[in-house]
């Protein structure tokens, strides 16, 4: 039956129409008479009829009012149908005009019949469209409603939430079947819309859906806010529902929402943040024409750098990074995605000082961004020494040549982990920010200027901290992603181990910030939000994926790696914050140091880190950063030892 209504011919449908018309015009006239059969035989009714017939039929002809499919029709349907019946009416009420002129005046009807006409073929045209509308969608949803698999709710009751009904609803071989709506506006809860009630998002409201059989509820809204949307997956995930979401207006195929387009929540959806307003303006005024050095510029955090650049029209993105491959992925995504951006792509290793003093002479960069590090806790743990000479030397070696060659701003891009460090990573990045931050303090006393050769004016080093990023290389979330797929167990260090997390996205917006308003020395923090515990994580990723934590996926305590801690801290203890006028970056007021000082300490330590003596490396680490106690790690006896000489 349903093929055969697809094809019902257009000059059948035309027919009935004409039929209708002329049903409304003998209506019209026995309404206006009080169905006195003596007083309607007075006017021509053949006639009429007849004219009725060839000014409908052309006016259907013409719009084309015949042509659409009835079970689908819809309000611009209905406007067609009033615009020809009203242009039919006008048509009926100037002939009358024309006809009642003297001297032979007549009438071919009525007036009142006109008025008559004009509602009762409206009503008529519009109603037996609408009946067969309702007819063939009762028909066909309940054979829907039998054979579906899943009985979804919508929360929203917008025309967002409308649209993705009707989606889902008028798919006649589709597994799902919209039976309710939801919505958080007290205003419409309890009513009915499109013939669906409409529920609460109270524990109450939650219960009656699954009471009522519904498996799977669909978000329509994209404005909702992170706490209402970790609300709703929470409480739906108690109810055993299954959660998904419909994606931006902007993304829908040709402006019409694909069932395929439908997405299950991301962990990333929930831990994502609202997105941060930063000054463009003054960001546009201080990159805007010149030439931006970013190293790293192929990881993750260097590259997403790289693509928000390209909206300040930079005269010159620098890329530098030593992994070939991707480096080559990033210049093809420009090449496609950033045509207007000016870039070039240098090869090189950070801490080769021929081949990053060649860099900077052939560009001369006037800003930097130093993204580049080694940054996995457990293998720096595993070497001390490589550690030192990426992280302290490779920032070392940018800050010198950068000095040397009157760059105007150094923006290292550090972590959390380099407060009160407990691994060698942490450590690295300490000593790091101590570099960069005295050889500022340094170069910044003009008694001192006169010894660096060159040197037009001081340039200012800013160090950006912040925690986890999601989505970066060696992230938890795609490692417990990769682990689900292949159905457990997922693994976990610690039950109580903490971590801060944000987008690169925001990261790098954050950092761009900084980097702007940093006058030199600072070393900016990032308001990272709330910790999230990993367990709970990893729990909310499985019951995400439609399975049981500890039942369909086994979560498994591996135990601390080495240098690991349970939480991480964005200040050490003796350090506090100053406001800023961005109320998510701070400024970390920290102990100063002498720059001489921590020079000579930081040769003697790559010095030591090239011969790869862990052990002699790792204690002029700790000599230099008192606040590093290593965890978990084979250096803990060096801390033993630092005790026993104090007791001694």
């Amino acid at each position: 039956m349903q093929y055969r209504i697809r094809i019902l011919p257009r000059w059948l449908i035309f027919l009935v129409d004409i039929f209708f018309v002329q049903f409304s015009i003998f209506l019209a006239f026995a309404l206006r008479f009080n169905f006195d059969w003596s007083e309607m035989a007075r006017f021509d009714l053949n006639l009429i009829l007849g004219l009725s017939l060839v000014v409908s039929g052309t006016l259907f002809y013409i719009f084309k009012s015949y042509a659409g499919i009835i079970r689908y029709t819809n309000i611009e349907d209905a406007y067609r149908l009033i615009i020809v019946n009203s242009l039919a009416s006008l048509i009926y009420y100037v002939i009358n005009l024309i006809l009642n002129q003297p001297p032979h005046a007549t009438l071919l009807f009525p007036k009142a019949v006109v008025g008559i006409y004009w509602f009762a073929t409206n009503f008529t045209l519009i109603s037996y469209r609408l009946g067969i509308k309702h007819f063939f969608n009762s028909f066909y949803q309940q054979k829907q409603i039998e054979r579906v698999k899943t009985k979804v709710a919508i929360f929203d009751t917008s025309e967002a939430g409308m649209m993705t009904k009707k989606v889902i609803n008028d798919l006649s071989n589709g597994e799902l079947h919209v039976a309710a709506f939801m919505d958080d506006n007290h205003a419409v809860t309890g009513r009915v819309m499109d013939g669906m009630p409409i529920y609460g998002i109270n524990e109450d409201d939650f219960r009656k859906l699954k009471q009522d059989g519904i498996d799977m509820l669909i978000i329509a809204n994209r404005e909702i806010s992170k706490p209402k949307l970790n609300y709703l997956v929470d409480i739906s995930l108690n109810y055993g529902l299954r959660v998904q979401q419909v994606p931006p207006i902007e993304q829908w195929l040709n402006g019409t929402l694909n069932l395929q387009q439908l997405k299950d929540i991301n962990i990333e959806d929930l831990l994502e943040r609202p997105v941060i307003n930063i000054s463009n303006d003054k960001i546009d005024g201080e990159l805007r024409g010149k030439k931006i050095l970013v190293t790293g510029a192929a990881g993750s955090i260097g590259s997403e750098i790289v693509r928000q650049l390209t909206n300040y029209y930079p005269s010159l993105i620098i890329l530098c990074d030593k992994a070939e491959t991707p480096m080559h992925d990033l210049t093809l995504e420009l090449n496609e995605n950033f045509k207007s951006a000016n870039y070039k792509a240098y090869m090189g290793d950070v801490c080769d000082y021929q081949r990053m003093e060649n860099l900077f002479e052939t560009y001369n960069p006037d800003i930097v961004f130093h993204a580049a590090a080694y940054k996995h806790v457990p293998m720096m743990e595993d070497n001390p020494s490589v550690a030192i000479i990426n992280n302290v030397l490779g920032t070392k070696t940018l800050a010198d040549l950068a000095v040397a060659n009157g760059v105007e701003k150094f923006v290292t891009i550090s972590t959390d982990k380099a407060v009160n460090p407990t691994n060698i990573m942490g450590a690295s990045k300490r000593i790091a920010e101590i570099y960069s931050q005295s050889l500022f303090e340094y170069i910044s006393d003009k008694g001192n200027q006169s010894k660096l050769k060159g040197m037009a004016y001081p340039t200012k080093f800013v160090t950006t901290r912040f925690g986890n990023v999601l989505g970066s290389n060696g992230s938890v979330i795609p490692r417990f992603k990769a682990q689900l797929e292949r159905g457990g167990p997922i693994t976990v260090t610690h039950p109580e181990i903490t971590r801060y997390f944000m987008t690169i996205p925001e990261a790098c917006r954050l950092v761009l910030e900084a980097g702007v308003m940093g006058n030199g020395g600072e070393i900016f923090v990032f308001d990272m939000g709330e910790p999230v515990k990993i367990v709970d994580l990893a729990r909310k990723m499985i019951r995400l994926s439609g399975k049981t934590p500890d039942v369909d996926v086994k979560i498994e305590f591996s135990g601390l790696r080495p240098g690991e801690k349970l939480y991480e801290e964005l200040l050490n203890n003796s350090e506090n914050t100053q406001p800023t006028y961005h109320d998510k970056i701070m400024i970390a007021s920290v102990r100063q140091y002498n720059y001489p000082e921590v020079k000579d300490h930081i040769e003697k330590m790559i010095a030591s880190a090239r011969k790869h003596y862990s052990v002699e490396t790792v204690e002029q680490m700790k000599d230099l950063v008192p606040e590093f106690i290593s965890n978990n790690s084979v250096f803990e006896n060096l801390d033993n030892k630092e005790k026993e000489k104090a007791v001694a």
